[in-house]
């Protein structure tokens, strides 16, 4: 009877719930999918491969079988601190290929080519071509004013008072409310993009705009899709000053990463920005291992539907 069950196959990663958060439990594995066991016993369990990030907070416990188990279906594992605003590891679901990492290198390391991504970075954030003869360092300066600006303009569109982006990831309650529903809400667009990246076989270090980061690149992708995702989402939920603001934001990101079908975007956004530097990949070696997460072929002829 074995035989004839399919074999286990990850689930794409556009079809997936995009983040879950897990504290003071334990993460472990029961008849084939993830459990969480609270303190006072209660199991919740979390459908295999149905999610693509899973961010463990303080007081979370991982069993060696559910680390295991996520890297068998392609879910990332971040371990972060108090409502997202610390890395401390990451895992990588066996993302990585060495052809997009070439590809994505070479692009970094040559400053015509890298300028060419940030200029397409810039124009798919903002909706329009950047000024002309300016360096990667004067971008960065034109689109940090852009982005204060913005700021203040969804602050003031949901009639919260907005003084400027600052916390203190040592001191999560020294921040105003508006800061920390920001944190939070990045938080999960950078977990959820960070799978996206892994998943697409790319290194989430290897950044553009951003540099010397663990996660540069993570961050240069999840800033195209922030000002119309979780920014307002952010802001939204400051004005309405809830008892749990950091929990309350995450519900609503998860709710307008599913209704903007972000997951679906994140992918086909990364290549289009890469494709920018106007250079062919490299090809895929010979002994090459496949990607973590394939799309098999449909059996039949082209009508047949599965």
């Amino acid at each position: 009877m074995a035989d004839l069950l399919p074999p286990l196959k990850p689930i794409p990663i556009k079809e997936r719930l995009s983040i879950l958060y897990i504290e003071y439990g334990h993460l472990d594995v029961l008849d084939g999918a993830f459990v969480v066991v609270d303190k006072t016993g209660v199991r919740t369990h979390i459908p295999v491969g149905g999610v693509a990030c899973l961010m463990l907070e303080p007081g979370t416990r991982v069993s060696h079988a559910a680390c295991a188990l996520a890297a068998r279906v392609g879910t990332l594992l971040v371990w972060i601190g108090e409502a997202g605003v610390r890395l401390y590891s990451a895992g990588q679901p066996g993302g990585a290929r060495s052809d997009k990492l070439l590809y994505q290198a070479r692009l970094a390391l040559d400053d015509s080519l890298r300028l060419k991504v940030v200029r397409k970075m810039y124009a798919l954030r903002f909706g329009e071509d950047p000024p002309q003869r300016r360096s990667v360092e004067q971008l960065r300066g034109i689109e940090g004013a852009r982005v204060r600006e913005t700021y203040k303009r969804i602050a003031a569109k949901y009639g919260v008072e907005w003084k400027a982006r600052n916390y203190d990831t040592s001191d999560w309650d020294k921040s105003d409310l508006p800061n920390r529903c920001l944190s939070a809400a990045t938080a999960c667009l950078y977990g959820v993009t960070e799978a996206a990246v892994l998943a697409a076989g790319y290194a989430p270090a290897i950044g553009f705009i951003h540099t010397g980061k663990p996660l540069s690149f993570a961050y240069d992708v999840a800033d195209v899709y922030k000002f119309d995702t979780v920014v307002p989402v952010a802001f939204r939920m400051a004005a309405r000053r809830p008892a749990n603001p950091e929990q309350q934001v995450r519900i609503a990101c998860r709710d307008v990463f599913r209704e903007s079908r972000l997951l679906e975007r994140i992918i086909p956004g990364i290549e289009d920005m890469l494709a920018a530097g106007e250079i062919d990949p490299p090809e895929r070696f010979g002994e090459q291992v496949g990607p973590a997460i394939p799309n098999p072929e449909n059996i039949g002829d082209a009508g047949h539907r599965p």
